[in-house]
C-alpha cells in the first residue's frame, strides 16, 4: 500500500490490519512512520522511478512464493502549480500521483492473486462534467514536461484522469488474461484533515469542523462534490473496497463516495474513451522503460 502513513490511507490501514491473518507492507518516505502493529514499512520514494523499481525489488524478495492479494495504490501530492519536478525531471504531480504507481503496478500484477484487489484512488475532479477545472483533453508528454505554467489543481486533475484510465487498462488486461482480479478506481471526494496540500494550521483545523464542514453540506446539496468529507468515512470505504467488502457491480470499474455514500457512476467521457487510455498506457510504458504489453 502507498499512502497509507496519513489521511484516509491511515485510517484504512488500520482498518484492514485489524483483520484475522492479514499481513500488511506499506511504502514511504522516511523513518519512524506510525503504523498498526503486524505492519511493515519499506523505503519508498514516489518522486523517483529507481526508488519505486527497488522497493518492488524488495517486496517480491520478502514475499518470496507468496502473492499479493490486495495492492492499494493510494498516494497523492498536490502542488501550487506545474513547474516541479521529479527526481527524473518529470512534471511532480503526473511522476507522483500517476507515473510511479503505474510502474509499481506493472512490477507487481504479475505477481498478484488470480482473485485478488487493486485499487487505484482518483478523483472527481477529473470529470469536466463536475468540476470547470477538469481536463477535455489528454496529453501525457505535455503534462509530463509542461511548457507554461498553469496552476496546480489543474494539473492535479489530470493526474487523477490518469489513475482512473490506468485502471481501467488493468481491467482490460485482466478481462484478457482470464483472472479474477477486481481492479477498482475510487474517488474518496472532497475530504477535510489529509496531508494532501501539505500540514494544516492549527486555525485551519479549527475553522474546518466549525466553518467550512457545515458550510459545505448546505452547498452540496446543489454541488455533490463540495461536500467535505472525513478521513474516517473515506478510509472506512478504501478498507472495504481493498477487503472486498464492497464489490462493484459487474463492468464497473469507478467507485465514488458522493455525500459520503458509495456510488458507482460513469466516470468523464473522456475517461471512458479506450483511444486515450491506449495513449496513456504506451506513453507511459515509454516514460519507464518498459514495453507496452
Amino acid at each position: 500500500m502507498t499512502g497509507a502513513t496519513s489521511g484516509i490511507g491511515k485510517e484504512a490501514v488500520q482498518r484492514l490490519a485489524q483483520q484475522p491473518g492479514t499481513r500488511i507492507i506499506v511504502g514511504a518516505r522516511g523513518r519512524g512512520r506510525i503504523v498498526p502493529e503486524g505492519t511493515e514499512v519499506f523505503p519508498l520514494d514516489l518522486t523517483s522511478l529507481e526508488s519505486v523499481r527497488s522497493f518492488a525489488a524488495s517486496v517480491k524478495k520478502q514475499l518470496g512464493d507468496t502473492t499479493i492479494d490486495v495492492l492499494v495504490l493510494n498516494a497523492a501530492v498536490q502542488a501550487k502549480d506545474n513547474q516541479q519536478q521529479s527526481a527524473d525531471g518529470f512534471e511532480l504531480m503526473f511522476a507522483v500521483n500517476h507515473l510511479s504507481h503505474y510502474l509499481l503496478a506493472r512490477l507487481l500484477w504479475p505477481h498478484m492473486t488470480a482473485s485478488g484487489v487493486i485499487v487505484f484512488t482518483t478523483s472527481d475532479t477529473h470529470d469536466p462534467a463536475l468540476i470547470p477545472f477538469a481536463p477535455k483533453t489528454l496529453d501525457p508528454h505535455g503534462l509530463a514536461n509542461p511548457q507554461k505554467k498553469e496552476w496546480g489543481m489543474r494539473a492535479y486533475a489530470a493526474s487523477k484522469l490518469c489513475n482512473l484510465l490506468t485502471a481501467r487498462s488493468f481491467a482490460a488486461i485482466n478481462t484478457k488474461e482470464g483472472r479474477g482480479i477486481s481492479v477498482i478506481a475510487y474517488n474518496p471526494g472532497l475530504t477535510g484533515g489529509t496531508s494532501l496540500t501539505g500540514k494544516p494550521s492549527r486555525f485551519m483545523r479549527i475553522l474546518l469542523p466549525l466553518v467550512l464542514r457545515p458550510l459545505s453540506r448546505v452547498v452540496s446539496l446543489f454541488k455533490p462534490p463540495f461536500f467535505v468529507g472525513t478521513p474516517e468515512r473515506a478510509g472506512g470505504v478504501l478498507a472495504n473496497l481493498a477487503s472486498g467488502e464492497i464489490r462493484l457491480p459487474e463492468g464497473r470499474v469507478y467507485a465514488s463516495l458522493v455525500r459520503g455514500k458509495v456510488t458507482f457512476p460513469d466516470p468523464s467521457q473522456l475517461a471512458q474513451r479506450d483511444e486515450v487510455k491506449d495513449l496513456l498506457w504506451r506513453a507511459s510504458a515509454k516514460m519507464v522503460g518498459l514495453s507496452e504489453r
